[in-house]
């Protein structure tokens, strides 16, 4: 098949199918139900823009943004979800580094594309080439990021390495993974979330099975600022870090840990992510061992709520923490998930950069 086969093959299928969302899939289970009519987005102007909420902050920790703050990132997503900011290009003239410590596709390529989209520009750069804390000191990077670019985001082994960029570098600095947080994920997650089950999500169970994390660790925060019930579920000795535990005590918000697998029965969402995390994998066959029984399964599916759904950020280390019968599963959104990726991703950039004006 050429390319021009295949994208009018794409353009065909986008016409005449619907948005694979989750309204979409329970109006297709209602028998002889009538479609929606398919409408246009009501397109945004310069003038009709939302206020950028968080501009030239630092974004290390979903607890940078108040719950307010969230909400209006959140219905940004959702607003450039739909299409309705196809004519403006709010970021034009600015730049964004991109660096990385560790290996990507989800975050680089969102990350990429959605600034491109904004009518702004990307740079990569590899740790190969910058050498964070070897090469070069994490404080001279940023001092010299600073001077070029607009805004820098980081996939890096440790949130040290993001703190020390925030702390020199005078533009706002993203938290595109660390050891400890991996906040701009939980975005699309609660966009993915929220495409489900509405805004209002106080009270809904989100159980976390696996590996106490950095995506353990930002559901806590999640829950901190939307009101959902978290349970996180993992094998004793791998629970999530104290520091953030200690953040939702503050907050007054009650987080169930457990080792009890039963947890997950009739959860709203249920999540997981790899056993092995890269760093990891001198600890590969004691992790193994330590989280049998903690597999999503389609049998694990099947006992969570009727409506609930599977999510795991990818990549996934099928055998491990889940299985391919799960992630395509009709209980799964992992796609819709990675897809939101891009929209939550660029809402985080248009809040946080949206004032700014381009210095050449």
């Amino acid at each position: 098949m050429t390319k021009v086969a295949r994208s009018q093959k794409t353009q065909a299928k986008a016409s005449a199918a619907p948005k694979n969302t989750g309204a979409a899939r329970k109006a297709a289970t209602k028998k002889d139900a009538t479609p929606a009519p398919v409408t246009a987005p009501v397109l945004l102007t310069p003038a009709t823009l939302p206020k950028p909420v968080m501009a030239g902050r630092d974004f290390l920790s979903n607890l940078d943004m108040t719950a307010a703050e969230l909400r209006a990132v959140m219905d940004t997503a959702h607003s450039m979800k739909r299409g309705e900011w196809r004519a403006v290009k709010p970021l034009a003239g600015l730049s964004i580094a991109l660096v990385f410590e560790k290996a990507s596709l989800r975050t680089r390529t969102t990350f990429d594309v959605g600034m491109y989209q904004l009518g702004g520009h990307a740079i990569t750069l590899s740790n190969t080439e910058i050498g964070l804390g070897t090469r070069e000191r994490v404080s001279d990077v940023a001092r010299n990021l600073e001077r070029w670019v607009d805004a820098v985001m980081g996939r890096v082994y440790l949130q040290q390495t993001l703190q020390e960029l925030a702390q020199h570098a005078s533009i706002p600095v993203i938290n595109g993974l660390s050891d400890m947080l991996h906040p701009a994920q939980l975005l699309a997650d609660y966009q993915t979330i929220e495409e489900e089950f509405g805004t209002d999500l106080r009270g809904r169970r989100v159980v976390y099975i696996g590996d106490g994390n950095n995506l353990a660790n930002s559901h806590i925060h999640m829950g901190i600022l939307t009101g959902t019930d978290v349970t996180v579920v993992t094998p004793v000795g791998y629970e999530p870090n104290a520091g953030v535990l200690m953040d939702a005590v503050r907050a007054g918000v009650n987080i169930t840990l457990t080792n009890d697998l039963a947890a997950v029965q009739g959860a709203d969402v249920l999540y997981t992510d790899v056993w092995i995390s890269m760093g990891q994998e001198a600890e590969a066959d004691i992790r193994r061992r330590a989280f049998q029984g903690y597999q999503v399964t389609p049998e694990m599916l099947d006992t969570i709520a009727p409506d609930g759904i599977f999510l795991h950020c990818l990549p996934a280390h099928y055998g491990e923490e889940t299985v391919p019968e799960a992630t395509e599963h009709p209980k799964s959104r992992v796609f819709d998930q990675a897809e939101n990726r891009l929209h939550a991703q660029k809402a985080l950039m248009y809040h946080l950069m949206g004032d700014l004006k381009p210095r050449w």
